[in-house]
């Protein structure tokens, strides 16, 4: 695809566990369905999505990584050239909710300082099954200056707002020069991790 065809091309990787439900997210946002019994992503894989945001066409190239711990030195390859992180758990299990200590380190090893990340919480659909309280895991975001999302990709419940908000905020990063989108370089030096992501009118 040439320049001509997009005005933005962002880079957005999605880690976290396997099994807290990366991959239905990305295909609930790219195809619009939920993929039942979803088998676990084997390496990497990606998705690209288009979409308009205010009259500009935004190209979204969506990775989806593999959770499994014999993958890390493959996945985490991909961590330096992403715009943007999407860190994955499960609100129904502990397990997945205590890992992420263990991939921030990674992101501050791997991905360039100043990537925008979000905490996202996924299978509120599940919420009987809750097994991590909502203002647990607010308090564990703001500590580490993430903004928080629930999200159920089975019933598509904030799902295209993740991500959308997530192209508004590297939209607007990219205008004041923090991010490099040129065709030969679409991936940023530099980025910024944020606090919270600016409210966007998709029209």
């Amino acid at each position: 695809m040439s320049m001509e065809d997009y005005d933005y091309l962002f880079k957005i990787v999605l880690i976290g566990n396997a099994g807290v439900g990366k991959t239905c997210l990305v295909r609930r946002f790219t195809q619009g369905l939920f993929p039942p019994g979803q088998g676990a992503t084997i390496g990497v894989d990606f998705m690209i999505k288009t979409v308009e945001i205010k009259g500009e066409k935004v190209k979204l190239q969506i990775w989806d990584t593999a959770g499994q711990e014999r993958f890390r030195s493959i996945t985490q390859s991909y961590y330096r050239s992403a715009n943007a992180l999407i860190l994955t758990y499960d609100i129904t299990c502990e397990d997945s909710f205590r890992c992420l200590p263990e991939w921030l380190r990674e992101i501050e090893q791997y991905a360039n300082n100043q990537v925008v990340t979000i905490l996202v919480g996924n299978k509120i659909d599940l919420a009987e099954k809750r097994e991590v309280l909502r203002q647990r895991a607010e308090d564990f975001a703001e500590a580490q200056s993430m903004l928080y999302l629930e999200t159920s990709a089975k019933e598509s419940d904030n799902v295209e707002k993740l991500f959308l908000d997530l192209a508004c905020e590297l939209i607007r990063e990219a205008k004041q020069n923090k991010l490099d989108n040129s065709d030969t370089a679409p991936m940023p030096g530099e980025g910024k991790t944020i606090s919270y992501l600016s409210c966007c009118n998709i029209n």
